[in-house]
């Protein structure tokens, strides 16, 4: 072999020795991809071990105190509604067992003056013009304080005599001759009528005319 002809060779395997050199040395990017994907893990790892011990505790903590002051909260909320519903009960009920005790505070002095003119309504003896006068007076303002009682909780009486007669809120008893009441029309009153605010509390109990005799 020639001089010039081994220089030759010693070049070119000495070319494809660097080559293959820098070719090792040089990174591939699918292994610069790895390497930090690596690398982050790393760092995550390391940031999961720093809070891992101290502030998962203290979360916990709080997580813990947060859950037992709204189950407090719950428990008191749910005795409250509890009590209100009880309450509210109570008072339905006693509202109901004495919704009349007003209306009965209203009628007793009505009763008070009945009484006090029977006391005093005796009708024998030499007195007795003047006792019947002191009962009729004593039934008079009972009756007159009954009569404001009752509208003052709106109880009227229905208005009846000299009145069509009405099915509605009236009850025939019979049917009489009248001279002075048209056919069909109430000529008297045995039992007198009553409405509650709209409402019929008791239909009246009337004689209806027939009209005059022979018509």
């Amino acid at each position: 072999m020639k001089k010039s002809d081994k220089s030759f060779q010693i070049e070119v395997t000495e070319e494809i020795v660097s080559k293959d050199k820098e070719t090792q040395e040089t990174p591939k990017p699918q292994d610069e991809a790895m390497a930090a994907d690596e690398q982050e893990t790393l760092d995550a790892e390391e940031v999961v071990g720093e809070i891992t011990e101290p502030d998962l505790e203290n979360e916990l903590s709080q997580t813990r105190a947060e859950v037992v002051e709204l189950r407090d909260l719950l428990l008191r909320t749910a005795a409250e509604q509890e009590n209100f519903k009880k309450r509210m009960e109570r008072e339905r009920s006693n509202a109901l067992k004495y919704a009349g005790e007003s209306i009965f505070k209203e009628i007793l002095p009505a009763v008070d003056n009945l009484e006090r003119a029977m006391t005093q309504g005796v009708v024998d003896g030499a007195d007795a013009a003047t006792n019947l006068k002191g009962l009729l007076e004593g039934v008079g303002l009972t009756l007159k304080s009954m009569t404001a009682t009752l509208e003052k909780f709106e109880v009227f009486p229905v208005e009846s005599i000299g009145k069509p007669f009405d099915p509605s809120c009236q009850e025939a008893l019979t049917m009489e001759v009248s001279d002075t009441i048209p056919a069909n029309h109430v000529s008297k009153e045995f039992e007198k009528g009553y409405t509650y605010k709209d409402r019929l509390l008791r239909a009246a109990k009337v004689i209806v005319s027939s009209g005059k005799e022979g018509e």
